[in-house]
């Protein structure tokens, strides 16, 4: 009994992060960066935006990371006649019991994959607001909780812009990052095909961890120290995009918020209790990025938003963290 109660040790929650990486890679040949990034919004309590062309594994990525990590996985297909409803639920009315029965919404899952988000109407994509900021829904009044841990990945295609909405600021600044998949290399190519071509490589993805295993490594994640330099090395590099000569909205605190989460999980898996600079540095343009609004004539001269963030990495002083906070 005591062996079930014990607290996990940052090193058994690190080889635990490890196992899932390695399964999740069995599968996903050649993207680290992109499952280690992944792995650590869902350890960070974040979601994830994944823009890419159709077929480069970002379904297979959140299928095989869900598998992995042991939690429970929905799949929702947007497209203009999917309704809110069948994202948060709704109550139907049973002849025998003659009340009313509350039917789950495809957001009751621990990984929910919202493939082409941006197909769905407004009224359908604000419908997981609630569900990403509060963890939890309400249907006609009563308010029901969302397993945790909860994730949202939603995917868009960059190019297919028929029959789209645009994901709303509002919504955009609910996903902790976003993330591009790329094409693979002819060696990962033939690779991929190669294992396709006998069976699905998903099949053979072993569950090594659990919903219990996945709160203690968040619970491990939510510990790793912070130093009072780094806060200051965060809000000093989100305010500059507010400032910036190119760009008409910047970042709100909410992106310093999840640079600070994501960077705890970020060190993490980088086997450290604590977060260094060079952490925030890694993770600033996948966690800004998608929030800044460009102004017209910065789009018109196709000034990219990573140009911007890496001129504003450039200009803030790096902070020098010499002692750890304990």
């Amino acid at each position: 009994m005591e062996n079930e109660t014990r607290e996990m040790t940052f090193k058994e929650a690190y080889d635990l992060y490890r196992s899932i990486i390695a399964e999740v890679e069995s599968v996903v040949i050649g993207k680290h960066y992109e499952v280690m990034l992944l792995t650590s919004a869902m350890l960070a309590g974040g979601h994830v935006l994944i823009e890419d062309v159709p077929g480069v594994g970002k379904t297979t990525l959140a299928a095989a990371l869900a598998r992995a990590a042991g939690l429970s996985f929905k799949r929702a297909q947007f497209t203009p006649d999917v309704m809110a409803s069948d994202i948060t639920g709704f109550n139907i009315y049973n002849r025998k019991t003659e009340s009313f029965e509350m039917r789950e919404g495809l957001v009751m899952c621990n990984l929910l994959l919202a493939d082409e988000i941006n197909r769905a109407s407004p009224k359908t994509q604000s419908s997981l607001l609630e569900a990403m900021e509060e963890g939890r829904v309400t249907v006609d009044g009563v308010t029901y909780d969302i397993p945790d841990p909860f994730c949202v990945v939603a995917t868009q295609n960059p190019s297919g812009y028929v029959g789209t909405y645009p994901l709303p600021e509002a919504q955009l600044d609910r996903f902790m990052l976003k993330l591009s998949m790329g094409y693979p290399t002819l060696n990962e190519e033939i690779s991929i095909i190669d294992t396709r071509s006998r069976k699905n490589p998903l099949d053979d993805v072993k569950t090594v961890g659990s919903v219990e295993k996945i709160h203690e490594v968040q619970r491990i994640v939510r510990n790793v120290t912070v130093d009072q330099k780094i806060y200051k090395y965060i809000v000093s590099l989100v305010s500059a995009t507010r400032t910036h000569h190119a760009v008409s909205l910047g970042a709100s605190p909410r992106a310093s918020v999840a640079m600070m989460k994501l960077a705890q999980a970020y060190a993490f898996t980088r086997a450290r209790d604590y977060v260094i600079p060079d952490d925030i540095s890694a993770i600033f343009t996948p966690v800004v990025g998608h929030r800044l609004i460009l102004k017209q004539e910065a789009r018109l001269n196709r000034v990219a938003a990573s140009d911007i963030l890496m001129e504003i990495r450039r200009s803030v002083e790096v902070p020098y963290v010499t002692e750890r906070e304990k």
